[in-house]
């Protein structure tokens, strides 16, 4: 009998909560084991889990919402702190949370101002503890009483400018009006658009405090009449008069750096600054100067003051501004670890944060390889060395014709321009690889949604040498004939354009891309009737040309259910199809499945097409692609300790082919095959959560194998096997 992974950890959980959690709880006090809400009015509904975090004295934090390994690790600690053991242990750990009662009544009044301020003016709260040894369970009732609702709404403007903005703006209101439950929540929210507003709208010195509102309770009923006051605006000597509303006089840009010189030019000044002279202050248009300077990464930061002209509503707008140093230059080498066969590499980087005075970023990045190959018999040189030059040329802005004024300054941009050549030399091969891009990306400030659009990008690979025996073995071998292995050791251009759209709203994230290639070369063959080679594909300057079309859907959902405890749903959908000039996709945009980040039971590129089972350690790299791709993940993420996050997560995904390929049996997608061919995963992870970037490690066991040859091969969640199918991930960031 195999032992089975799941049982360690069982085991190593089971030792840790027999410690005694009590042991530093001083005699006469009592550990808060457990918190509950409950609302003992039927009839009534109440937002018991949002109420909860009221509570001032919540139990030690509970791993996965379970077990109290935190406190348990505090627990192994000794009595004597001048051990540095003792003192790590508590560190890491947690210290027992010792039942208060003033906190306790501290929270059941919270709870009762929160339920009054929901409508339940005549709410109570009651609560009754249990105790079990030193260990103490708190129970707060609420009794919510009857909820009040508004009989009347009335709005009492002392200042006819104001009166008639607001009158304007009614549509935009939170919907106080009769009929609707008394909320102070939604009372101050609406005090807080009007100040919003006002504040937009050239009133530089309102502020909340001139907003009240009066609520009288009718007796007899359970209705309340609601007036809304805006009070008239206080002088310094007391008194009072209409509101002043500001307009912009000028606006001026001052250096903030020693030398006292602007270095940029007046129009990336101008169009940057939404504060305009003759129309009125503006909160929002001050808060956008200030976020579209920080875009800017020649700036350093940005300082704007205003002054009043004497006897008068006009503001004088001064922007300061500081700069980095335009030009920098940084040398970053790294150690690389191909499948045991070690190397190293090094890049020195130029990159000038102002080249033209707009804060335009110009960089290039000069990189060099060298990895020492072993274990390949027959070639002359078992090195491998790759040198490559990268130039990129980013604008803060959009660089294109035909758009609007108003788009252009509504939205963030950026337009960037890249040019690469890399150059590989291998014991079988040597390769060349020219690429050019030009591509844009934006987002408009207001919303939560992200664009993408490549316009234009070329690749050009060229095969200048293959060895022979490189080429014997796998290119044309008679036995070997590998169609995905060949077309990717053939010279190959690709001319395509994309578009990527990202909405993010912090519960959920959509996120789709879609490109194409080849067809306006495939149009124009047909016009300028290009050369074909012997398979019958068009040539551009004598290499063939690839043609097809890839989309990807990528959904994902966070479900909160507390600080420390998020449920995480995940699927993404790829597929793409060769067509028209092509037969098979280009390698590297070829699926693949298995990995950090997609089914962890698997190790990368080791998964499908299909039930495809891979035989040939040295092309199974090659062999395991496909043209679509499923993940599903789910995945149960918590908050451990110190800077220490767990995760349970079950993974299920494959890739297939479209076509039925030779040296791919049993890859090819078929509906009514797929779902039976879904691999299934499933592990623990350790995430080192440093704020600026996550050090991720998660452990994967397969459950379901999809490509078996045995029955027991098949459900490895029943018959398990380490050393088959046992698979360690270490990754930066999480996985989605």
């Amino acid at each position: 009998m195999r032992f089975h992974p799941c049982f360690a950890v069982f085991l190593v959980i089971l030792l840790m909560t027999s410690c005694a959690g009590t042991k530093f709880v001083p005699e006469g006090d009592y550990l808060v084991h457990k918190v509950d809400v409950e609302n003992t009015q039927k009839g009534t509904y109440v937002n018991v889990s949002a109420l909860k975090p009221l509570v001032r004295q919540q139990p030690n934090t509970r791993w996965f919402s379970r077990f109290k390994i935190p406190l348990h690790v505090y627990s192994l600690s000794g009595r004597d702190s001048s051990l540095w053991f003792n003192r790590f242990m508590r560190s890491i750990g947690e210290p027992p949370v010792v039942y208060d009662s003033a906190l306790t009544a501290y929270s059941s009044a919270l709870l009762a101002e929160e339920l009054r301020n929901s409508g339940y003016l005549n709410a109570k709260v009651d609560y009754q503890t249990a105790v079990n040894r030193k260990k103490i369970s708190t129970l707060y009732k609420l009794s919510p009483g009857e909820a009040y609702y508004l009989r009347e709404v009335k709005y009492v403007i002392h200042d006819s400018l104001i009166a008639r903005l607001l009158d304007v703006d009614n549509p935009n209101s939170l919907g106080i009006r009769s009929g609707m439950r008394f909320n102070v929540k939604l009372l101050n929210d609406e005090r807080q658009r009007i100040t919003t507003l006002l504040l937009n709208n050239g009133f530089y010195h309102f502020n909340k405090e001139y907003i009240s509102f009066v609520a009288d309770s009718i007796r007899g009923t359970n209705f309340i009449d609601l007036t809304l006051v805006l009070h008239k605006y206080r002088l310094r000597n007391g008194d009072e008069q209409n509101h002043p509303q500001y307009f912009i006089n000028s606006v001026s840009f001052s250096s903030g750096d020693a030398d006292s010189v602007l270095h940029l030019r007046p129009s990336v000044l101008h169009n940057n600054t939404f504060l305009t002279r003759g129309e009125h202050y503006s909160y929002h248009s001050l808060q956008r100067t200030y976020q579209r300077f920080a875009r800017l990464q020649s700036v350093k930061y940005t300082h704007i003051s205003f002054r009043e002209q004497p006897q008068s509503n006009l503001l004088d707008c001064q922007v300061q501004i500081s700069s980095y140093k335009n030009s920098s230059i940084s040398f970053q080498p790294e150690g690389t670890n191909t499948a045991g066969d070690f190397g190293a590499a090094a890049s020195l980087t130029y990159q000038n944060s102002n080249v033209f005075r707009g804060s335009e970023v110009f960089s290039i990045e000069l990189r060099g390889a060298f990895e020492a190959i072993t274990g390949l018999e027959g070639y002359h040189n078992n090195n491998f060395e790759e040198y490559s030059v990268e130039t990129k040329l980013l604008f803060p802005r959009f660089i294109a014709p035909f758009l609007s004024k108003g788009f252009v300054r509504r939205v963030n941009a950026t337009s960037e321009m890249a040019l690469l050549y890399d150059l590989q030399n291998r014991p079988e091969y040597h390769r060349r690889v020219l690429s050019w891009a030009w591509r844009y990306r934006w987002n408009d400030a207001s919303h939560h949604d992200q664009y993408q659009v490549d316009l234009l990008q070329l690749n050009y690979v060229f095969m200048p040498w293959i060895s022979d025996r490189f080429r014997s073995d796998y290119l044309e071998d008679t036995s070997n004939r590998n169609a995905i292995l060949r077309y990717n050791y053939e010279d190959l251009f690709i001319m395509k354009w994309g578009f990527g759209f990202t909405y993010n709203n912090g519960n959920y994230a959509v996120k789709t891309n879609i490109e194409t290639a080849g067809n306006l070369l495939q149009f124009a063959s047909g016009i300028f009737r290009f050369s074909k080679n012997g398979l019958g594909q068009n040539k551009l300057f004598n290499i063939a040309y690839a043609q097809y079309v890839k989309g990807d859907v990528e959904y994902t959902k966070n479900i909160a259910f507390d600080n420390n405890n998020t449920l995480v749903l995940h699927a993404a959908v790829g597929v793409a199809y060769p067509y028209g000039n092509s037969t098979i996709l280009p390698f590297e945009k070829r699926y693949f499945s298995g990995g950090a980040n997609s089914v962890r039971g698997w190790s990368v590129r080791s998964l499908g097409p299909g039930k495809f089972v891979g035989r040939d350690g040295n092309i199974d790299f090659i062999n395991q692609t496909g043209d679509i791709k499923l993940d599903v993940n789910l995945e149960f993420r918590s908050h451990l300790f110190w800077k220490l996050d767990g995760a349970l997560f079950v993974d299920a995904g494959n890739i297939w082919t479209i076509r039925a390929y030779e040296d791919q049996p049993g890859g090819q997608f078929r509906f009514d095959e797929f779902l039976t061919q879904l691999a299934v995963g499933y592990g623990l992870g350790i995430r080192f959560n440093f704020d600026y970037f996550i050090l991720r490690f998660d452990m994967g066991m397969k459950a379901v194998n999809p490509a078996y040859e045995t029955a027991r091969e098949q459900f490895p969640l029943v018959h398990p096997d380490l050393s088959r199918d046992f698979t360690f991930h270490f990754a930066v960031g999480l996985p989605f």
